[in-house]
């Protein structure tokens, strides 16, 4: 079977060389793709044994690790996987599990989680998943006895993935990813990244989110690569890591990207040593000044992404030398047809601004039990992703700002990025998120949250004025904050809508 024919993720991981590395960890033996395989036919069976079957959720608490990557992929194989982050509180599980309608959790570590009480209230099985120390990275045991797995598998339109989206402005919507969505995205992200299975991807993104289960984890395994899995993301760890794993990429979220360059020059031994192919950043806008700082620093390419939940993650890509990267774009079509389109529903030219817009085999059919949501999402086939954007004359598209995000100041629309670019240029700033200020006349106002450079200072007058020379009066940030760090979601991303509110800011 040719790997472009890939609809399952079972098939996809039953190709290549079974003697192949296939997940790694620091300080652990690395567990071959046929050790993976046995893992993922085993708990095939216990799923079976405890009456799951396909299109079933399982809920999934448990750290990042290498255990997360081989039991996403093994529940992924027979069932519906529905990782959720460890990090939520009691009320949060509840309304997850519930609105799932999970038929099972699966859960690693001690008895601390409130995932554990949750379930029980709501008489879903609980499943006990123990780290096999003695095994290769990834290695665990289930306190529902594992068994040869039965029929049936999985076919290419049952859902493999659901995920929710963030939120951020109403109740969080059931993003269903089926089996063949999964394995068009994986094949999108090898073949953009060219990916061998020379390659190892270092998985520092969390593994409940798209964009390190699909961007990291199974394009590696698409392409017959290897993932090397730490705990998580530790700015102190990550070079020491690097080196362990002789990673050729990692892929990260533009804050990630910035804590690393803060650490690179105490570690420029680890960065001649391995020396990377290639950095990927995705889920948020890159800095076109922090991409030629980390350019410099590694001396190999960035390659900057676009990537939403509802595309099983890669949209457009920037691509590998030799053909152009252009600094602030997020590529050309990587997978799915884009286009641009306004507000009637009509396909735009390039050049004009309007609403991004895909289709593709990677795209959901739609949200789950949301026929108002799937309304509004899809015209003639498209789906609306709520960004706004520009494809130049090359084909390379832009962000110019998420719909939700645009600042309304008394009818003047301001894109967020734009002010973010401008104040990234000043010397004494390493972070910045522009934001609206609710304001009772003109409904909002233009603010900036700012994080100075080590050893730098700037005042808010200093940034406003620097802002001043560059963009039109109605853009300056009336009010600009200084913070020791800027508040993020659960995945690293700056958030905009909220922020003033979280900061406690008033115009």
């Amino acid at each position: 079977m040719s790997k472009n024919s890939f609809k399952t993720v079972a098939e996809l991981l039953r190709a290549g060389d079974t003697a192949a590395l296939a997940i790694g960890a620091p300080d652990r033996q690395t567990m071959t793709r046929a050790e993976l395989l046995r893992l993922v036919e085993k708990t095939g069976g216990a799923l079976r044994n405890l009456g799951i079957q396909q299109n079933h959720a399982v809920a999934m608490v448990m750290p990042n690790g290498p255990e997360m990557a081989a039991t996403f992929v093994a529940v992924a194989s027979w069932a519906t996987a529905a990782p959720l982050n460890a990090a939520y509180r009691a009320d949060e599980f509840d309304f997850y599990l519930g609105d799932l309608d999970a038929k099972a959790l699966i859960i690693q570590g001690g008895p601390d989680s409130p995932a554990r009480a949750v379930a029980a209230q709501r008489k879903i099985p609980v499943i006990e998943l123990t780290a096999d120390e003695s095994g290769p990275a990834g290695s665990y045991t289930l306190s529902a006895p594992f068994a040869d797995a039965g029929a049936p598998r999985p076919d290419p339109d049952d859902v493999a993935l659901v995920l929710h989206t963030s939120g951020t402005t109403s109740r969080p919507k059931i993003v269903p990813l089926r089996q063949r969505n999964l394995a068009a995205s994986a094949r999108n992200i090898a073949a953009t990244l060219a990916l061998t299975p020379q390659d190892r991807c270092l998985v520092i993104m969390p593994l409940f989110h798209i964009h390190g289960l699909i961007g990291a984890l199974l394009s590696s395994l698409h392409a017959g690569a290897s993932v090397h899995c730490p705990p998580g993301f530790n700015a102190l760890k990550f070079f020491a890591w690097l080196d362990q794993a002789e990673a050729t990429w990692y892929t990260a979220v533009p804050t990630m990207h910035q804590t690393i360059l803060a650490r690179a020059d105490r570690n420029a031994d680890v960065i001649a040593r391995r020396k990377l192919r290639f950095i990927r950043s995705s889920s948020a806008s890159l800095p076109p000044a922090v991409m030629k700082q980390l350019e410099e620093t590694f001396g190999c390419p960035v390659i900057e992404s676009y990537g939403m939940t509802e595309a099983s993650h890669q949209m457009a890509s920037n691509p590998l030398p030799p053909r152009p990267r252009k600094p602030g774009s997020v590529g050309i079509a990587a997978g799915p047809e884009v286009a641009i389109m306004d507000l009637d529903g009509k396909l735009l030219d390039r050049g004009e601004i309007g609403e991004i817009v895909i289709r593709g085999d990677n795209v959901t059919a739609g949200y789950a039990n949301n026929p108002k949501a799937n309304a509004e999402a899809f015209t003639n086939g498209w789906f609306r992703t709520g960004d706004q954007g520009v494809l130049d004359a090359d084909g390379y598209l832009s962000l110019t700002g998420r719909l939700k995000e645009i600042i309304n100041r008394g009818g003047e629309k301001i894109a967020p990025r734009e002010v973010d670019d401008v104040l990234m240029d000043h010397p004494a700033v390493a972070q910045v998120v522009t934001f609206g200020l609710p304001h009772d006349k003109l409904g909002e106002e233009v603010a900036a949250a700012v994080v100075l450079r080590e050893g730098q200072a700037a005042s808010e007058q200093d940034l406003r004025s620097f802002a001043a020379e560059r963009l039109a009066d109605f853009k300056v940030p009336k009010k600009i904050v200084f913070l020791a760090e800027i508040p993020k979601g659960a995945t690293g991303k700056l958030q905009r809508i909220g922020l003033a509110q979280r900061l406690g800011l008033t115009a």
